[in-house]
């Protein structure tokens, strides 16, 4: 018997309070790696009316300004009118910052297995914390994420490109996407609905012609927004879809001015939008490190490898970490019984061509030395729109170069 269910996830634009605050927090972490690629960086950014608070840990030989570096990054994201409420040029920015905890630095700069004399170097580097991360990957896009996400994403992203291109220039930088998608067993069949709610100008019934400001909103959002990003998705909406634009029916104030932000409050928009399980840490203004951030990478990259050699239709990968340990306490593969072979099998080629201690990691993926084709940025061009399956950036962890080890071992 088929099972006909809906699945929705969200996204937020990089104008919503707490992706300013990660955004900021990763301006930060990748200022600093540029200059002292050991930094140990734990930034926590909070923003209200006004105000930017950065506080946290930091021990680094860097010498960076964080209050200019706060600024620009308002600046780039659009917040640059004090009539908003929050503007780059008026906001107080505030810094509480210490240096990481003698205790953790130990356990970080001498692992459990350096101390038992261990002679491999990737042994030397223990995980910043203990802890649980998961990684998923699945065959329905071909960025190999669940569709959900990733078609909330793309109109987060297209929403801020109109936007910031003047093709709705009456659009504030503040915004969110949501999208629900049908299911006939286990796979995506339709779009059932689409929601948009984004910041707009006060003033917006000046261009229209009968004052009808969400009528405007909602047609002009179709044309520009939604149909771009179904162009090319193999599912596109129907008459049946559903297509939500403000519903409140007013988005005028937005920003920090509507809602105070803060750092690592939306882990699940940064990852897969509900569909896959989350161990409950947060990735922006943490150095590699810490195993929240560098080993959920790791994890990404295990089981979209798995899934890009057609091992799985699904998978998702768990490690777990011992503070201080380099060695993950735990490996898990699930599958959801989508696996060509058994879930005993993939384990056994995780285990012998993967690297997750965390020294491996960084190393692997080259975590402390930011691409000078960027210039120097990282961190911060992954705090919005999402971590995984990011087709508009060369991210290290998105590679599928294990495709062909992985059939070879079979």
């Amino acid at each position: 018997m088929s099972r006909r269910y809906l699945f929705t996830s969200e996204s937020v634009t990089e104008g919503h309070p707490d992706k300013i605050c990660d955004q900021i927090s990763d301006t930060i972490l990748d200022a600093l790696l540029t200059e002292d690629p050991l930094s140990r960086v734990a930034a926590e950014v909070v923003v209200n009316t006004g105000l930017v608070l950065i506080t946290g840990e930091i021990s680094s030989n860097a010498n960076v300004n964080y209050i200019d570096l706060a600024r620009k990054k308002i600046a780039e994201i659009g917040y640059t009118n004090a009539a908003n409420g929050f503007s780059s040029e008026s906001c107080a920015v505030l810094i509480a910052l210490d240096k990481q905890s003698s205790d953790i630095s130990q356990g970080v700069t001498s692992a459990q297995e350096k101390r038992d004399m261990s002679e491999d170097e990737l042994d030397h580097i223990g995980a910043g914390d203990q802890g649980l991360m998961f990684g998923y990957a699945c065959n329905e896009t071909p960025d190999l994420m669940p569709m959900p996400i990733s078609l909330a994403h793309h109109l987060a992203l297209q929403l801020s490109k109109v936007r910031k291109t003047g093709v709705l220039p009456y659009l504030g930088p503040d915004g969110k996407t949501q999208v629900t998608v049908i299911y006939e067993d286990g796979k995506p069949v339709g779009i059932d609905t689409i929601l948009i709610s984004t910041q707009h100008s006060e003033r917006i019934d000046d261009i229209t012609e009968n004052g009808e400001i969400q009528a405007k909103i909602k047609a002009d959002l179709w044309e520009t927004v939604v149909k771009p990003v179904f162009e090319t998705n193999p599912i596109k909406p129907s008459p049946e879809t559903k297509f939500l634009v403000n519903p409140t029916g007013k988005f005028v104030i937005g920003g920090p001015q509507g809602d105070c932000g803060l750092t690592g409050r939306k882990i699940i928009i940064d990852t897969y939008g509900g569909y896959s399980r989350h161990g409950g840490g947060a990735f922006s203004g943490k150095d590699p490190t810490k195993v929240d951030r560098s080993a959920s990478y790791a994890c990404r990259y295990v089981a979209k490898n798995i899934v890009a050699a057609g091992l799985a239709d699904k998978c998702e990968v768990q490690v777990s970490y011992a503070i201080g340990v380099a060695r993950p306490v735990s490996v898990m593969v699930e599958t959801f019984g989508t696996a060509k072979v058994t879930e005993e099998v993939l384990l056994d080629l995780v285990d012998k061509h993967f690297e997750l201690r965390p020294a491996g990691i960084i190393q692997a993926f080259n975590l402390r030395h930011l691409p000078q084709e960027r210039g120097g940025r990282l961190y911060q061009d992954v705090a919005a729109y999402g971590h995984f399956g990011r087709s508009d950036l060369n991210l290290p962890w998105e590679r599928t170069d294990k495709v062909d080890v992985l059939k070879s071992a079979l």
